[in-house]
């Protein structure tokens, strides 16, 4: 890998000698919590869930709170992003992510849930670093609308820098990466897919909604199983009433015809 222009990848030739190599430990944590507080934990754990949702079955890495060392022998250069996702990668499960032992893959998208704390490295010193590793789009969220205004903002990387995604009728903004919407309902960050315009949901919201639908098919097939059988009910009624007027018709013929008899024969 070459220098790009912030030298994040840059490596030093170190002439070789006769001394044993020390072999560089990277660890699996930063000593900070996940997240300020409930809110942005639980943020960030339910938007990696609607991501690994999204892409489940694929060849797509969707994480958080992950390490992301990207530079190899130096494990003090690492990124800590809330969310990313990582195109064409296997989506097992890591203790940290070496750019290096990824083929050089870098995230194509982070989210990063903006608090008190965390603003001014998300809006001025994270984005730096992400458009030098090659992050695609990048996106901030403020779950409490206290830190950013607006509390949602996209990037896209254009010539090696970030500009400004702008919301796309009103309605959000859109991820030419992720193939999605996303936009603030009630100030919740929702997502939704550009070609079925359908809405994201987590593991759980796809199980409950599996299951409505199944229990409305049911209730669909028991409904129409009740008007077909009314229908039969009905149709049945039909015929003995049809039965019933033929019998008397019948029996009306022929009283007429014994009262016709009878007056031919006084």
């Amino acid at each position: 890998m070459g220098y790009n222009r912030s030298g994040l990848f840059a490596k030093e030739q170190s002439v070789s000698t006769n001394q044993p190599a020390i072999e560089l430990e990277y660890p699996e944590s930063d000593g900070r919590p996940m997240g300020e507080t409930d809110l942005h934990r639980n943020w960030m754990i339910r938007i990696i869930d609607l991501l690994q949702q999204r892409y489940r079955g694929q060849r797509v890495y969707v994480t958080g709170d992950l390490l992301l060392y990207y530079q190899e022998g130096e494990p003090s250069r690492y990124l800590v992003p809330d969310v990313f996702v990582v195109f064409d990668s296997e989506p097992g499960l890591r203790g940290t992510y070496k750019l290096w032992e990824e083929g050089y893959k870098s995230p194509n998208v982070v989210i990063e849930v903006t608090s008190r704390w965390t603003r001014g490295e998300d809006v001025n010193h994270k984005p730096k670093k992400y458009a030098a590793i090659g992050v695609g789009e990048y996106f901030l969220y403020d779950p409490t609308c206290d830190y950013l205004v607006p509390p949602l903002r996209g990037f896209r990387l254009t010539d090696g820098e970030y500009a400004p995604i702008e919301e796309h009728m009103k309605r959000g903004f859109v991820s030419e990466q992720l193939n999605v919407r996303l936009c603030l309902e009630a100030s919740r960050l929702v997502m939704y897919d550009l070609d079925s315009e359908e809405r994201l949901t987590t593991e759980v919201e796809a199980a409950i909604v599996a299951c409505e639908r199944e229990r409305a098919a049911r209730e669909g097939e028991q409904a129409a199983r009740k008007r077909e059988q009314a229908a039969r009910k009905r149709e049945q009624a039909a015929r003995k009433r049809e039965q019933a007027a033929r019998e008397a018709a019948e029996s009306e013929v022929q009283r007429l015809r014994k009262l016709l008899d009878e007056r031919e024969n006084s």
